[in-house]
């Protein structure tokens, strides 16, 4: 199957989707971190998928949420008022419109919920091996739902004190060790995006099979 993983640099998913014999390419404006630059394509996402050329079977899109996500409510007013949020807004919607038959947008939980809809699922790196918690939301259109592979523990917390306001605050490790060795904030951006390795072996083994057909017993008829 020919897919498209816009918006990944890591090539995490890109590279298991290979394994498996898919002709997956990753698209980003930045090179790849994975190692495999002969599947990756360097340039807009928006004007990748929607160039007919590549007849894209699939694609799988991590489109930025850095204006998006409530981890970052506090400058939502700011944002709104400069555009920043409204021009995620939009870029996140042409991934929901682009010309492809079968769609997974990955986004952290976000106002897309409200904006948009309700993501069809939202998963967690330790349903799939992975001992680290970070709610993670997927819409889907003719796909299936991921399936738990692993159930682990959800991992380790670190608690602290916040400067501005003397609150007791818990953040998962992962989450914590990326802001303490990330050089930059470009750079933290990057490392908190990374798709744990259990999820991207997931949506690579089970989002390109065939969609479960409903039947009359499953709507409890």
């Amino acid at each position: 199957m020919k897919i498209l993983v816009a918006c990944e640099e890591s090539q995490a998913v890109t590279i298991e989707l290979r394994k498996l014999g898919h002709e997956a390419f990753s698209c980003d404006i930045k090179e790849c971190s994975g190692g495999y630059a002969d599947w990756h394509i360097i340039g807009d996402a928006i004007k990748i998928m929607y160039d007919s050329t590549y007849n894209w079977e699939m694609m799988i899109a991590f489109p930025p949420c850095t204006h998006l996500a409530v981890s970052g409510a506090a400058h939502f007013e700011k944002k709104r008022k400069d555009g920043r949020q409204q021009e995620a807004i939009d870029f996140f919607m042409k991934f929901v419109h682009a010309p492809i038959e079968r769609i997974a947008i990955e986004n952290p939980i976000g106002i897309m919920s409200q904006i948009y809809r309700k993501p069809d699922q939202i998963i967690q790196p330790y349903y799939f091996g992975d001992e680290a918690q970070k709610s993670t939301c997927l819409w889907l259109k003719n796909l299936n739902l991921l399936e738990p592979t692993n159930i682990v523990s959800k991992g380790e917390f670190f608690e602290f004190i916040e400067k501005k306001t003397g609150k007791s605050k818990r953040q998962p490790l992962w989450y914590a060790e990326s802001l303490s060795i990330a050089k930059s904030n470009e750079e933290r951006s990057t490392l908190r995006s990374k798709t744990f390795p259990g999820i991207a072996k997931a949506m690579a083994e089970q989002l390109p099979k065939p969609r479960k057909q409903l039947n009359i017993f499953d709507l409890g008829a």
